[in-house]
């Protein structure tokens, strides 16, 4: 699929973040064009196994008094037409995890919670975390400019580089051009599904654009920066990818959660297709083929795929303690402002307002699947929701998602 961040999909920070609309009526036309030409040339019918397999090794709560509740708001998902969703929630009650609809449809495989979902720009939170630690380990200083870590080679490619510090790519006040406005760009993934990028070739598309505003002077969500943000990490650990599983998958005890390098990626068979309503019309298409190629691809800014349970444990593992220090952790939390005025990114971190009760985390859609994951303080309540159904467009469908996401948060709440 395409990444999230194929277009300004800046984050909307607010119980509704399952639908991102284009800026450009036009650019969505030339979008569905293009597809339709592409996917005329892709079977989508792929002969996988019909799989079984079990969950995670966690002790779920039999008795969660709100199981059947949840429940049954996803099989409402899938009765207005989402191929397959999955949650996970951890909670004052302990551990519960649920699914509906297929995670294939083709073969009809059955969505299970042990199925490895998308993460899309939730990997953020993972690379900024990363970063973090290289912090409290004395190799990195989120106030200096990021000339002093990103080789010469990479930011020859960003303008006026020295006025940027690595704390301003970390919250997205560096005003640094977004790679995927490129329409050359966006003609190469359309036009060639499967061509793998590197993280400057994504460089290459922002080279010899000024700065879209003065670094420091508001705040802008860019995938560009945490490409960046991988390149730094490179530089100093020889390779980020490496050191986020041996830093945070390997003392979590995050086994099904991979990124790039890992043995195997991205063809697990326990990884769900996806689906896109193309035409906002309620009719399903499968964007595997799109969609595996993209995350492939991902640097920093996405990459990661996880079973529900395992993103609630990093959110968890991070909020308790158990990767970044108390001071670090605040670090994190540092926001800034939206165009609203009001509290909106930290460090890798949405701050967000569901039904009236803040959460941190983060949320991450596009062509072929969307997610949410946050933790709320007040209640101590963690939740991961997930679907493979594309959420870049607006469409009947994906309203009708949206009601029945805020029905989950009253849920949850009550």
């Amino acid at each position: 699929m395409f990444p999230r961040h194929l277009f300004n999909l800046e984050p909307v920070f607010t119980s509704k973040h399952f639908t991102i609309i284009l800026n450009s009526k036009k650019i969505m036309k030339t979008i569905s064009t293009l597809l339709l030409v592409l996917l005329c040339f892709i079977s989508y019918t792929q002969q996988l196994p019909i799989l079984t397999c079990t969950s995670s090794a966690e002790d779920i709560n039999s008795n969660y008094s709100k199981a059947k509740a949840f429940q049954s708001l996803l099989e409402e998902l899938t009765q207005l037409g989402v191929p397959g969703s999955a949650m996970a929630i951890y909670s004052p009650e302990g551990w519960w995890t649920g699914s509906t609809g297929y995670a294939k449809i083709e073969d009809k495989t059955l969505m299970q919670t042990c199925h490895l979902m998308h993460l899309q720009s939730v990997a953020k939170t993972y690379m900024a975390v990363s970063i973090l630690k290289l912090k409290e380990e004395g190799k990195i200083d989120l106030d200096l400019p990021i000339t002093n870590y990103l080789p010469a080679k990479f930011s020859k490619y960003i303008p006026s580089p020295e006025k940027i510090t690595v704390k301003m790519i970390l919250n997205h006040t560096s005003g640094i051009p977004e790679y995927n406005f490129s329409p050359t760009f966006v003609a190469l993934v359309l036009q060639h599904p499967t061509h793998h990028f590197e993280a400057e070739d994504y460089l290459n598309y922002i080279h010899g654009k000024p700065l879209d505003f003065e670094p420091g002077s508001k705040y802008s969500y860019r995938n560009t920066n945490y490409v960046l943000l991988s390149l730094i990490a490179d530089a100093i650990t020889g390779d980020h990818a490496r050191y986020i599983r041996e830093n945070i998958f390997k003392p979590l005890g995050l086994t099904q959660t991979f990124y790039r390098g890992s043995e195997g990626y991205i063809n697990y068979p326990h990884l769900v297709n996806s689906y896109w309503d193309r035409h906002s019309d309620g009719i399903i298409e499968n964007v595997s083929v799109l969609q595996n190629s993209s995350v492939a691809s991902c640097v920093g800014d996405d990459g990661i795929v996880a079973i529900p349970i395992e993103a609630v444990k990093f959110l968890k593992g991070l909020m308790e303690g158990k990767i970044l220090s108390a001071a670090s952790l605040e670090e994190m939390k540092t926001w800034v402002n939206g165009r609203d005025g009001k509290p909106t990114y930290g460090q890798g971190l949405d701050h967000a307002t569901f039904v009236g009760y803040t959460g941190y985390g983060h949320s991450g859609g596009g062509v072929g699947a969307g997610c949410q994951l946050y933790y709320f303080p007040e209640k101590n309540i963690y939740l991961f929701v997930g679907v493979n159904l594309g959420t870049l467009t607006d469409s009947p469908l994906h309203q009708a998602v949206e009601k029945v996401i805020d029905k989950i948060y009253a849920t949850l709440f009550e």
